[in-house]
Formats: structure tokens, C-alpha cells, sequence
């Protein structure tokens, strides 16, 4: 592929052209053949070691890297802040130097803090995956949402997503704000006032608004954001009964969709307050789909990164 360089890490998709982006999804494909084989592993990653470093809990993204690393061969090393030596005071640049000392060839990172991938990835001069930073981005689950939308209606190109909730606190939102557009979607920001921040509406291909039947309408993806609980002591809401009157994704709501439009959700779910059982299971639902996406999105970004043939 000509064109601009190849970015080194993903933090966010800064330096991501469309180009390099769909050649990733492109080679998800690949992956998700690989996985769909009697034997699930191919050697493309044979002698590297990957460490997952995660400093907030995780189920789906952590157990989605490690498959995806061991599927390819990649020996993982898991790491655990309450484990380590972080709890006897030691900073993250010391932690990532030892890690770095033990030959560690690629990085996945989850942290409480806004920056903290930035930081590995310059403490360690390695190729480092933002797993997750704070409240400003998880790029791999916002390409695993892309894929998830390509797989079903064969192009970003011109398609509406909607994406619904916590917006405020949400990396997934701010992620997929920041990608969708670069592959053509148009994305429509949905909350509370309190909980929709206005400067996200000078993103390109970006609006909002406060009115869940004008997000949805004419949208073919609806997505609902986590309403993120312990996060709500500061008067974001009257109550969450309010809220899930105003805002949950449900068969009501989606009516005002396009008549084909599937229903997705970052998980974990919140049954029943942002997001409806009978959406969430009905057959517009996506969402087992965007986690069993995770494992071969999260193989091509792997892959290239670490063996950076497209």
C-alpha cells in the first residue's frame, strides 16, 4: 500500500487514513476465516510476546486480546496492577521498563487514566495498543463496531449510526465518533444535556441532539451506551427511571429506525435501563455478533502492527 506512513501504535486514529483502516477490516475477514477453522491457529505471530497490562477490570476486551495473541502463535504475558509491584509504589514508566528488560514485543494497555497508552508506548518504544484510556478512547472496540456494521450491510459508506446514552463518559462513543466518518458513516450523538458534550459536535461527519426519535430516524445502526452508574453522583440525572423512559433503546424507539436497522451495545449491558431484553435478544441484535468480531479485529490489529504485511 502506498501513501502515508504505517502508524506504529493505536491509541486513537490519529494518522489512521480510510485506506490503512479498511485494509484492517479487510484482513479481519482473513482472521475470522482462521477462526472459523477445526484448528483456530495459524504461526504469524510465532516468537513475539504480547503483554496485556491492565489497570481497570475487563472481561470481553482482555479475553478478546489474549485469543486473538494466542491465535496467532504470540506468546501473552498477562499483567495485573493488584498484583504487582504498582501497589508498593512503583510508577508505570519502572513497571513498563521492567516489562520492556523482559523482551516484551507489544503492548495492550488499560488504564483508568486519559494518556496513560500514550505513556507506555513512549517509556517503552514498543508498538502499543490502547485497550482502553480513561473516559478518551477505545479505538479496537470502535473497530469491531465498524466491522460488526460493514458485515451486515457491506459498506460504511453513506450509512447513519445512532448512538445513544452516557455519551459524556464514554470512550466507545468518542471512538466511534472519531472513526465512523473517516469511513463514510454519519454519526448522530444522543443524551441528556448534562450528558452530551457539546464539543463533540465539531467532529466532521458528527451532530447531536437530545431527541432519541430524531437520533434514530433514518439510522441503520442503533447503538446504546452503558449508563455508566457509578459515575452518576453528581446530579447527571433526575433518575434512572426518567432516564429509561427518555432514552432506553427499545422496539418503540427502534420503529423509527430504517426498517432494517440492527441494534448494537458495547457491553456490559444494563438490562432493561438503557437497552430493552426483548431488543437486546430480538433478531435485530448484533450483539453477540460484535463480540465474537472482537477476537478477528483484534488479530489484524495485532498483526499489523507487529508483522505489517497488508
Amino acid at each position: 500500500m502506498t501513501g502515508s506512513s504505517r502508524p506504529r501504535h493505536l491509541l486513537d486514529f490519529h494518522g489512521w487514513t480510510p485506506e490503512r483502516l479498511t485494509a484492517l477490516l479487510d484482513n479481519a475477514d482473513t482472521m475470522a476465516q482462521v477462526l472459523d477453522r477445526p484448528v483456530k491457529k495459524v504461526p504469524a505471530l510465532q516468537g513475539l510476546t504480547v503483554c496485556t497490562a491492565f489497570f481497570e477490570n475487563s472481561t470481553r476486551t482482555r479475553v478478546s486480546f489474549e485469543l486473538a495473541a494466542r491465535r496467532m502463535s504470540a506468546d501473552v504475558v498477562s499483567f495485573a496492577a493488584g498484583a504487582s509491584s504498582l501497589s508498593k509504589g512503583e510508577s508505570l514508566r519502572d513497571t513498563v521498563e521492567v516489562l520492556t528488560a523482559y523482551k516484551v514485543d507489544a503492548y495492550v494497555v488499560r488504564h483508568h487514566a486519559a494518556g496513560a497508552a500514550h505513556l507506555v508506548a513512549r517509556y517503552s518504544g514498543k508498538p502499543v495498543i490502547n485497550a482502553g484510556d480513561g473516559r478518551r478512547a477505545h479505538p479496537t472496540q470502535a473497530l469491531l463496531d465498524a466491522y460488526t456494521i460493514r458485515q451486515e450491510f457491506g459498506t460504511l459508506e453513506g450509512k447513519t449510526v445512532a448512538i445513544i446514552g452516557d455519551v459524556r463518559h464514554s470512550r466507545v462513543a468518542r471512538s466511534n465518533a472519531e472513526l465512523l466518518p473517516k469511513l463514510g458513516a454519519r454519526v448522530v450523538l444522543c443524551g441528556p444535556a448534562t450528558l452530551l458534550p457539546a464539543d463533540l459536535a465539531a467532529l466532521p461527519g458528527v451532530t447531536l441532539t437530545t431527541d432519541p426519535r430524531e437520533a434514530v430516524r433514518g439510522a441503520h445502526a442503533v447503538m446504546a451506551l452503558r449508563l455508566q452508574q457509578e459515575r452518576m453522583n453528581a446530579g447527571y440525572l433526575a433518575s434512572l427511571q426518567e432516564y429509561a423512559d427518555h432514552y432506553q433503546v427499545n422496539e418503540r424507539l427502534m420503529r423509527e429506525a430504517e426498517s432494517g436497522a440492527i441494534a448494537l451495545h458495547p457491553g456490559p449491558m444494563n438490562r432493561d435501563l438503557e437497552i430493552s431484553s426483548d431488543v437486546a435478544d430480538g433478531p435485530r441484535s448484533r450483539i453477540v455478533q460484535q463480540v465474537e468480531n472482537g477476537q478477528a479485529v483484534r488479530m489484524s490489529v495485532l498483526y499489523h502492527l507487529l508483522v505489517g504485511r497488508e
